[in-house]
């Protein structure tokens, strides 16, 4: 089920209702419940034909999970719970968009651009360092562009015939809501997909990425930007997989975690793909999902100066920080709402529900607006405070205005709305109080001209802040660096990445900034100095290589038993190497990672012991993966598999 949440309400709010509901989120009439399903390995239809007796219905089955997700009545629970075949029930939680709020200070209307600009993002990750070095406006011959390389977007859809898309590689897409891929009402997609990839021509912007990146859409919000669930994100990164992606941009999150969703982005990034997310918008240490996962890269919000964003969440999964205040991209329409006196037009801001249209009239001062005035055929100017901004509105158009005008009692502009269900029938606009204090001390009398119209699909341009504006920086540099050395893993790209970041705040790696900013030329200049495979010397030990070999006491195992796992490290001729540094770590069937360290003997062994439980960690394969590490030795890796049934 579906709730429909807007996109004006903070997503603080919205996760913080979560917090204190729980089960709530996921609750549909009737006492109703979201749930995964696990069963265990061989009892998928055992466990459908409880889950239909109980009534259920069913979203999604998902194989590689040895899961479904549900909806079936709350009663039921317990004896799921109770079935010898079901492994575990977990709620489907709720995942949000994390642009910040339109209640905070922000942006301005939709940017015409006669000219192609340059977002102030794009040079401070260094990506025109990599294409563009000379500034002249053309791609660098030989320069890495992001070419070769797919990223795939889960959000609310892409507007395809965007201008500044017209020739980007757009593989294509899939939605998992009623309106298409290819259209996005809620603007949130098309604005993360300019910054990604807006092509380098003579319109609007250009991408971090100069169009040359290939891209695949997956829309898991419509186009209201309702909220989606775990289940859905688990089933988009499943179909980015599919469809060859690199990296999967996510510019969503939720409060609470689950561990079926962390086993898919674990199962995946195992198999190669680069996963992004946003940290989150609320300005706390609170983690965000999925970007608080561990295959994840949790990323922070800047502003123009390098400052983390008062909104961006701080906590020790951060990672990396980009741009992500102010961020200039595409959107699929023209929002123009200006205000022109004297021949000097000001950029407003729509109150959302108020009319739109053409007005002008003599500017007077409302002070408040906070009762009736004789306003007839006027533009009234209203200070923002005290009542709601339903109440100026309706004072002013019952009072005969025209048109009103409420400016910030802050510096700087805000967004605003007349709540849901209420409209007005003259154009009501917000202004910055720099402007609107200028206009009540010099222009009261004057005509002012109020433009208010919205023009949808088109090809348009906005500034907008959050976390969500950071993440396809991000990405971006990640699919710039890897297109320079495409036969790279996720992981060297990522360990490239974090070693490059341009360090900020607390000296190291710190809550507010992670890494720091991410660098894309910096980052490839290290893979270039680094032979192009990011370890530290270029391979060259004089003992020679180590070989790793890794075995288990047996191939198959049950609950409770203990399994032992041997590491063997010998050299080029076979011998035993005494003192080298093992890590032996083990990833379960539910994404859990446990590493242990130890030091070989005169046999050249590590022997480490791992004791199973399934509640924990669930039936199915387990890999253990072992490295060894000499000086004067080039480091070898091993690893093997066990089964528990």
């Amino acid at each position: 089920m579906r709730i429909k949440v807007r996109l004006s309400l903070s997503v603080g709010l919205l996760l913080a209702l979560v917090a204190v509901f729980g089960w709530a989120s996921a609750r549909a009439a009737n006492d109703q419940v979201r749930v995964w399903v696990e069963f265990r390995p061989g009892a998928r239809g055992a466990v459908e034909q409880a889950l239909r007796a109980a009534g259920a219905q069913f979203h999604y089955t998902f194989d590689r999970l040895n899961a479904f997700v549900v909806t079936v009545p709350e009663a039921a629970l317990q004896g799921l719970r109770n079935n010898p075949n079901v492994v575990d029930i977990e709620e489907d939680v709720p995942r949000y968009l994390l642009r910040t709020p339109i209640t905070a200070p922000a942006t301005r209307s939709t940017t015409l651009l006669p000219d192609q600009v340059v977002p102030y993002g794009v040079d401070m990750v260094q990506a025109r360092d990599v294409w563009d070095a000379n500034r002249d406006g053309v791609v660098d011959s030989g320069a890495p562009t992001g070419a070769g390389i797919t990223v795939c977007i889960i959000d609310t859809g892409l507007y395809t015939d965007h201008e500044d898309f017209a020739g980007v590689n757009i593989l294509g897409g899939y939605s998992q809501v009623g309106d298409p891929w290819d259209e996005d009402g809620a603007g949130h997609g098309t604005h993360v997909a300019g910054t990604i990839a807006a092509a380098n021509n003579d319109l609007g912007v250009v991408g971090v990425t100069p169009g040359a990146v290939s891209l695949y859409i997956v829309k898991v919000f419509d186009n209201d930007g309702y909220w989606t669930m775990s289940s859905d994100l688990v089933d988009a990164i499943y179909r980015c997989a599919d469809a060859g992606a690199n990296i999967v941009s996510m510019s969503l999150g939720g409060s609470q975690a689950n561990g079926k969703e962390e086993r898919a982005f674990n199962d995946l990034y195992n198999q190669g793909i680069l996963f992004v997310a946003a940290a989150g918008n609320d300005g706390t240490t609170a983690y965000s999902y999925p970007a608080s996962y561990d295959a994840v890269i949790s990323v922070a919000a800047l502003d123009s100066t390098g400052t983390v964003a008062s909104f961006s969440q701080q906590n020790d999964q951060v990672e990396l920080a980009a741009p992500g205040v102010d961020v200039l991209s595409t959107v699929p329409w023209i929002d123009l709402n200006t205000v022109t006196v004297d021949g000097v037009t000001y950029d407003a801001n729509h109150i959302e529900y108020a009319a739109r249209g053409t007005a002008s009239g003599p500017l007077v001062d409302g002070g408040l607006c906070d009762s009736v005035g004789n306003w007839t055929g006027a533009v009234v100017l209203c200070e923002r405070g005290d009542i709601t901004f339903y109440e100026k509105v309706m004072n002013v158009q019952q009072g005969g205005g025209v048109a009103a005008l409420i400016y910030n009692n802050e510096p700087g502009n805000f967004y605003g709305t007349l709540g849901d269900g209420n409209t007005s029938d003259i154009i009501a606009l917000s202004l910055s109080q720099e402007d609107g204090q200028y206009l009540v001390a010099n222009k009261l009398g004057a005509t002012a001209e109020v433009v208010s119209s919205l023009t949808k699909p088109a090809s348009g341009y906005e500034a907008w802040d959050g976390t969500s504006m950071a993440t396809p920086h991000v990405s971006a540099v990640a699919a710039l660096v890897w297109s320079a050395y495409p036969n790279l893993s996720n992981v060297d790209i990522r360990n490239a990445l974090d070693a490059t970041a341009k360090d900020l705040g607390d000296p190291g790696r710190d809550p507010a900034y992670g890494y720091g900013l991410v660098q894309a030329y910096d980052a490839i200049q290290y893979l270039a100095n680094n032979d192009g495979d990011g370890d530290s010397g270029g391979d060259t030990g004089t003992g020679g290589a180590l070989h790793v070999t890794v075995a288990t006491d047996k191939s198959t195992y049950a609950d409770r038993e203990t399994v032992v796992i041997t590491v063997t490290v010998s050299d080029d001729a076979g011998a035993a190497v005494e003192g080298a540094t093992v890590t032996v770590t083990i990833t379960t069937p539910r994404g859990k990672v446990v590493s242990a360290t130890g030091t070989t003997d005169a046999n050249g062994q590590v022997v480490t012991t791992y004791r199973i439980n399934v509640r924990r960690d669930g039936y199915g394969t387990y890999t253990v993966e072992a490295t060894a590490v000499k000086d004067g030795y080039t480091s070898g890796s091993g690893s093997t598999t066990f089964v528990v049934q």
